[in-house]
């Protein structure tokens, strides 16, 4: 039994190492100079005082089916990662925030079954390719129903498994979209923009309205549980959407708010504070 790692980046590298430490036979699939650097150096992880390095198979081309492969790149990476799959997985599990890359997956790799998932907690960053930090050990993974549960425990992360594909995306999605929009906009962590008397009832709004759209496409979110969790995140933290586009380079808000507000069009929901977010976040990204 094999797993693929379609991205060994923090999410994949953390996960990989995982994975190996639970007796798992590991392959990553990576870009070339990414792959090189992990052949030669091997992958490696910092938790605190501890290390651990291991050196899993790496290749730049999937040729041979696997059990599972997890697909942990970011959204704008994803048509060109996949490039990368020359034989078809058993299951697929997307790592990716948004909802639209289960539809280009499916299309993508027709033989397999390809599993909603999201990861609901982890700190890790990618200090250099090949090296992987991780202030903290806790890995949380929600997933659909029909997802190789068993095997994905053994990456050391607890894996809870909460109904259909796009239930478990949507519920993250709609407290994601107004929280990825916002930060990048104003470039302020979550804490100071839920008290602030301008931005809070935007912010609280547009995830009403992501709620909303959720409820059309069939499945019914609280908007104050939604809050409540926001309310509940550290007051430092801001967004990986807003970090990238803080650092000009290609980030997720197409495929998190972008997808919130196209799926409001499709569904004949009105979403206006979140595309007016939207839209600001845009020029803010190009600016």
């Amino acid at each position: 039994m094999k797993v693929a790692v379609l991205g060994p980046g923090a999410v994949g590298g953390v996960l990989t190492i995982g994975f190996i430490q639970g007796g798992v036979d590991v392959v990553c699939v990576a870009r070339p100079a990414t792959a090189e650097v992990i052949r030669s150096e091997g992958l490696s992880l910092r938790r605190g005082d501890e290390e651990h390095v291991v050196r899993p198979e790496v290749t730049t081309q999937l040729q041979e089916p696997v059990e599972l492969l997890l697909v942990t790149v970011k959204a704008p990476a994803l048509e060109d990662a996949l490039a990368r799959i020359e034989a078809e997985p058993r299951f697929a599990v997307p790592l990716l925030n948004g909802i639209e890359h289960l539809e280009t997956l499916r299309e993508r790799l027709p033989g397999t079954d390809v599993v909603g998932a999201s990861i609901g907690r982890i700190e890790a960053w990618l200090e250099r390719p090949g090296v992987v930090v991780q202030p903290t050990p806790s890995v949380v993974m929600t997933v659909a129903a029909g997802a190789p549960v068993e095997l994905l425990r053994r990456s050391g992360a607890e894996i809870r498994v909460n109904g259909t594909a796009v239930e478990v995306l949507w519920e993250k999605l709609a407290r994601q979209a107004a929280t990825a929009a916002v930060t990048s906009i104003s470039q302020r962590p979550v804490g100071e923009l839920r008290s602030d008397p301008e931005w809070g009832p935007r912010f609280r709004e547009a995830v009403t309205e992501a709620c909303a759209v959720a409820a059309a496409d069939g499945v019914t979110l609280s908007a104050d549980a939604e809050w409540e969790i926001i309310e509940a995140m550290p007051p430092l933290l801001t967004s990986s959407t807003a970090r990238d586009i803080a650092a000009g380079i290609p980030s997720e808000l197409d495929a998190i708010t972008g997808a919130a507000v196209r799926a409001g069009r499709r569904l004949g929901v009105e979403t206006p504070v979140l595309t007016q977010m939207f839209d600001e976040a845009c020029r803010a990204s190009s600016g």
